[in-house]
């Protein structure tokens, strides 16, 4: 399977998904966006992933990912880059190992793909 194929299975799973697809956007969100600038949102999401998912162990993992507050926090719940465990459960991502480069990179491409630049587009 390729990773395309990959990504588009999993599309489909998050969007069949009651909790996960209930992630939206609100008008503050777009608002927060709009001001800051979707550049800055994406390197917030970066930040997020190498800081809160990356390390192999996280103290309060299921935790760390508030449900408001940023953009991005809705994004990662939507797109089930949340915690480790969705992480794991989601994108077959082993807990108890930090993740490497390669694999921040793909979730944070992810969650560009299917979340924030998604709702970003709805609106527009």
């Amino acid at each position: 399977m390729t990773k395309d194929e990959w990504y588009r299975q999993l599309f489909e799973r998050l969007d069949n998904s009651k909790f996960r697809s209930s992630f939206h956007l609100k008008q503050k969100d777009i608002d927060y966006i709009n001001e800051k600038g979707l550049d800055t949102i994406r390197q917030h999401a970066k930040d997020f992933i190498a800081k809160r998912e990356a390390p192999a162990y996280i103290v309060n993992d299921g935790k760390q990912t508030p449900m408001r507050g940023h953009p991005v926090f809705i994004a990662q719940h939507a797109t089930a880059t949340c915690c480790r465990e969705c992480i794991r459960k989601w994108h077959k991502m082993q807990p108890g190992k930090g993740l490497s480069q390669v694999q921040q990179a793909d979730l944070d491409a992810f969650k560009k793909m299917y979340g924030i630049d998604v709702e970003i587009e709805k609106e527009y």
